[in-house]
């Protein structure tokens, strides 16, 4: 992680990814040169998103209905709030940090159907009941011989699995993909996150990589910054990933497990029942 001084020190940086996470998990926002980042910081502001960006479909289509933003009610902006205490480097990036943002109205009130405001309302319901969240989410993903283009051209049909054989903690078969599992992990950990592991999953190309457990807000930043970096790692390396949970109805699922617990204080809050 840095901090904003460090940030300010290191001219090797000059690119600031500012970013928040959409109703669909995507991170949404801007690029900003670091010049401006600082003038924007230094006078207490963020960026602008406009409002239909929490009112869309997978395909990037305003959906009607939205209370907060469609064509009858029209379009504006909201505030795009950095959490300084997410900043980062990128590392699979050159020369870019990344920091992750809350979003608020123009007043500076919360935009509370957006995801990270969601979650942080849940959390100070917990706290107010004495307990701190934790959270550890366990992805798993196919990992294809196409790259992203290949497979839009393929229409996503008869993609090809990088080991045609299942991989279930078999560690021959996963090391076939281990220079793409290993760039994954090493960038992964450059980038903040507390790598456990990584294993083959049950059907060809399956593979999943484990993170450390952490306070809920700061697993769900990771968790949205390990899927959109390990997509940009897998298009430099000429390949795709897809987390989607069933890619193509012959394949077993990709699961995301969910591992939570309540705490108070150091310890498990329900550790001996």
């Amino acid at each position: 992680m840095l901090t904003l001084d460090e940030l300010r020190g290191d001219a090797s940086i000059d690119t600031v990814i500012m970013a928040f996470t959409d109703m669909q998990g995507r991170l949404l926002g801007k690029r900003l040169h670091r010049d401006f980042f600082f003038e924007q910081i230094d006078h207490g502001h963020g960026t602008e998103g406009c409002n239909y960006l929490l009112a869309l479909d997978m395909e990037m289509d305003p959906v009607p209905g939205y209370e907060i933003a469609s064509w009858e009610r029209g379009y504006g902006d909201f505030e795009l709030l950095p959490d300084l205490a997410t900043l980062r480097r990128i590392p699979w990036l050159e020369a870019t940090a990344m920091v992750q943002c809350d979003v608020a109205w123009a007043d500076g009130s919360p935009v509370r159907p957006s995801p990270r405001q969601v979650l942080r309302a849940q959390l100070e319901r917990a706290a107010g009941h004495g307990y701190e969240a934790m959270f550890a989410s366990e992805l798993e993903f196919y990992l294809l011989r196409e790259s992203y283009d290949d497979a839009y051209r393929k229409r996503y049909d008869d993609l090809t699995p990088s080991v045609p054989y299942i991989l279930d903690y078999h560690i021959l078969a996963s090391g076939y993909d281990e220079p793409f599992m290993r760039a994954v992990r090493t960038a992964m950990k450059a980038a903040g996150l507390k790598v456990e592991s990584s294993k083959g999953e049950a059907w060809p190309g399956q593979h999943e990589i484990n993170f450390r457990f952490s306070d809920a807000l700061t697993a769900a930043d990771n968790h949205v910054i390990y899927k959109n970096g390990a997509k940009e790692i897998a298009h430099l390396n000429g390949c795709s990933i897809t987390f989607m949970a069933k890619p193509d109805h012959t394949w077993i699922g990709n699961s995301c497990h969910i591992h939570s617990s309540l705490w108070r204080g150091e310890e498990p809050a329900f550790a001996d029942d």
